[in-house]
């Protein structure tokens, strides 16, 4: 295992166990086959164990299997506080204790705010007190580190690493989300402010493994440098300095040696350029469903009024490559998952974004093809719940 160091010199493993979806059995979490996949796991040199508030279970069953063996002080738990459901200071320490007890021990090593969506939300939970929580808790030892896990542009990304002293962050990044979420600028903005960046989605949910198209598995199969697709994705991540950790949801034997084989070669500089040139060529073939030939720069940004145009051409581009549900769901987290929408429906027309769009994409008229397709009745239902959770 190869281990990277985060700013107060811990040594982290450069693959981290996510425990959102651990073995299951008859709809169940399968505790035998969890405890084991930790044991081997931890056995291998995994220290990093990430889960949350509201993954059903994961935190019971982890604390569980940690006190049982013993293990507690042999790695580092994150978790995380599920801060659109909070309205006082009080609901932060009631949640946080519920953590705590869950996990069966008296603090957590890397504490994140879950999903944090944009400046706005982190104002209103600084109006409510969490700046104070956050330093009593790190005084008295029950939070190490303080972060927080990001879906959406890369614009709101660094805003919102500058607008606090965070310890670390977590960012969806692979290497078909470069240049969209947070992305390789944002991991940089981050990374040059001295925060280690956490990642998750590295294979997008499976799909840069799973029914990925005969183009695609063509070229990997045909390159001289024989790697599954799952091995490309983590080598491609590993080879940046500004990576420190990679999280794979590992719920087999199979997937957990074959990412710790992985592991065990992860060094900056052990992908060439070759390599690179090679999986760009990849992801043209991955890309060739897209709609829009959007690379998340952010020129076209911001909009006067408040519509996110590379998230929705993200999530765009997502429903015709991945599907309908995944697309909706990235739409869902990049519009309505915030204090103040950024629906593609508010777009007035004025085509001040088209001015500075470097692929000369016609961005009104894509938006609106976008706000037909998303914006339906289903959407509305998810909007609504969303501003349960972040309106107050």
């Amino acid at each position: 295992m190869n281990y990277r160091k985060d700013r107060y010199g811990n040594s982290l493993s450069v693959l981290g166990f996510g425990c959102m979806r651990f073995p299951r059995k008859a709809g169940l979490t399968d505790r035998e086959a969890t405890e084991k996949l930790i044991l081997r796991a931890i056995e291998n040199g995994i220290n990093y164990f990430d889960t949350a508030y509201i993954y059903p279970g994961s935190e019971a069953v982890l604390g569980e299997i940690l006190e049982k063996n013993g293990l507690r002080d042999r790695v580092y738990i994150a978790s995380k506080l599920p801060h659109y459901l909070i309205k006082t200071k009080e609901d932060m320490e009631t949640m946080f204790r519920e953590e705590l007890r869950r996990l069966r021990c008296d603090r957590i090593d890397y504490y994140l705010m879950h999903m944090l969506t944009d400046t706005d939300t982190w104002e209103r939970l600084l109006s409510i007190g969490i700046d104070d929580w956050i330093r009593e808790k790190k005084e008295c030892g029950a939070i190490g580190q303080i972060g927080f896990s990001y879906h959406g542009n890369s614009d709101t990304f660094c805003r919102l690493v500058d607008a606090y002293d965070w310890d670390f962050t977590m960012i969806q990044y692979n290497y078909m989300d470069e240049n969209s979420q947070a992305g390789r600028r944002g991991l940089r903005h981050a990374s040059a402010k001295g925060l280690p960046v956490m990642i998750m989605e590295p294979l997008r949910g499976g799909k840069l493994v799973k029914n990925l198209p005969r183009e695609a598995l063509e070229l990997f199969q045909s390159y001289p440098k024989k790697l599954t697709p799952a091995q490309w994705s983590f080598h491609w991540l590993w080879n940046q300095p500004e990576v420190t950790v990679v999280l794979s949801g590992m719920n087999s034997p199979e997937v957990l040696f074959e990412n710790l084989a992985s592991a065990a070669k992860a060094e900056v500089g052990s992908f060439t350029p070759e390599d690179e040139a090679h999986l760009k060529r990849v992801v043209k073939a991955l890309n060739a469903k897209t709609k829009v030939g959007c690379t998340g720069c952010g020129y076209c940004m911001p909009c006067p009024k408040n519509v996110d145009i590379p998230g929705t051409f993200s999530a765009y581009n997502r429903r015709y490559t991945e599907g309908k549900f995944h697309g909706l769901v990235d739409y869902v987290m990049c519009t309505a998952l915030r204090k103040n929408s950024t629906a593609a429906g508010a777009c007035i027309g004025c085509g001040k974004c088209e001015k500075h769009c470097p692929q000369g994409i016609r961005i009104r008229e894509e938006l609106k093809k976008a706000a037909r397709e998303f914006e339906g009745p289903v959407y509305r239902v998810f909007s609504g719940l969303a501003k349960k959770f972040t309106h107050f």
